[in-house]
């Protein structure tokens, strides 16, 4: 039994080494959410990985900040719990908001595997001593700077490429990628710019250039135009923000609304829906892999652990922080090998050394409740 005595969340802004931009904005800084956990002396750290606007979901670093001291921290303060299962019917009554709700849960993943001297791999089931990963490349001013970007992270021993598209910026690039490249591990992510009646020709184009996937190219919260999208393509579909719970991923699984999925951890609400959707999947014959919210080297912690999993059969965007920032708030970050792969930590706990020199540097905002 654990009974937590403390909850601290801190807003982060993490200046970026460069700007990454998607088909809903750009980034030159990155904020996010830490929430610490305190039981019995031990603090357990957890991300909610949000940004700084209602622009890929509904949720936001302020929103995070509010519904955690608002709501989560209250409901779970002075109380004892035994797992996970516990901790998250405490705060299940709370309507969304699942990324408040991950940093919280990972906060107390990390508890349980301090306290167990077990590591996070060890509580997830993971099966695997190291993951592939893939590079993810945003929108870049020209298609010659987006060439020098695939070639750079060939070069770095990456497995497969992401391109970020939207309309207007996708078939060229493609073409030009293809013809220096015909054989590589491609894909692109539309990020939900495509619309199914004003695209279609264009999605229907992409079939020409051998894509492993096109991950999420019609809204985020539809199934139904992908299903239909689906049945007049080849290349399959993997829904991304489409899929925010294992309720969701069984529907758009039964209508044949997608062939892979991606399961952002943060976005389901923690590693017990990523867990649960990773074995709906694999019952379902449907693959997935573990995408990024641009986590520091804590987030990333937990989205490593989960991605040993036996169903993430995809590479998963785990890059490492130094391709986006100058300091991690972890002091022992993750490295990709020159075959594009990541070593599954098996230390006890979170498997990396938390900054807090690095944390209280770039904290913003904290608050203590108790």
């Amino acid at each position: 039994m654990m009974v937590i005595e403390s909850v601290e969340v801190l807003k982060l802004d993490l200046p970026m080494k460069t700007s990454f931009e998607t088909s809903f904005g750009k980034l030159t800084t990155k904020s996010t959410v830490l929430v610490k956990i305190t039981s019995d002396g031990v603090t357990g750290y957890g991300e909610a990985a949000s940004f700084h606007a209602p622009l890929y979901n509904p949720e936001t670093v302020d929103t995070c900040v509010y519904i955690i001291k608002k709501f989560i921290a209250p409901s779970i303060l002075k109380k004892d719990f035994k797992s996970p299962e516990e901790l998250r019917a405490a705060y299940d009554y709370i309507v969304g908001h699942n990324i408040a709700k991950a940093g919280v849960e990972n906060a107390f993943w990390h508890l349980l595997a301090q306290s167990g001297n077990t590591s996070l791999k060890e509580l997830f089931g993971g099966t695997r001593s190291s993951i592939q990963v893939g590079a993810s490349i945003g929108i870049q001013p020209t298609i010659k700077s987006t060439l020098t970007e695939v070639e750079d992270s060939l070069e770095k021993g990456y497995g497969r490429i992401k391109l970020k598209t939207k309309p207007g910026w996708d078939l060229k690039v493609l073409k030009e990628v293809r013809k220096i490249w015909p054989d590589i591990d491609l894909m692109v992510d539309g990020n939900s710019a495509y619309k199914l009646q004003r695209d279609l020709k264009t999605l229907i184009k992409f079939d020409e250039y051998n894509l492993m996937m096109i991950e999420q190219p019609l809204q985020e919260d539809d199934i139904i135009d992908h299903s239909t999208l689906q049945k007049l393509i080849n290349t399959p579909i993997c829904l991304d923000e489409s899929i925010t719970s294992v309720d969701k991923a069984r529907k758009a699984i039964s209508i044949g609304a997608c062939k892979i999925i991606n399961i952002k951890p943060v976005r389901v609400g923690g590693a017990l829906e990523t867990i649960a959707i990773h074995d709906l999947c694999m019952e379902n014959g449907v693959g997935v892999w573990c995408g990024g919210m641009l986590e520091t080297g804590i987030g990333r912690a937990f989205n490593i652990a989960l991605a040993s999993k036996e169903n993430f059969i995809y590479p998963s965007d785990m890059s490492p922080f130094d391709e986006f920032y100058s300091e991690d708030l972890v002091s022992d970050s993750h490295k990709v090998t020159s075959d594009g792969q990541v070593k599954v930590r098996t230390n006890p706990g979170l498997g990396y050394k938390i900054n807090d020199k690095v944390i209280k540097e770039h904290t913003t905002e904290s608050y203590l409740l108790e």
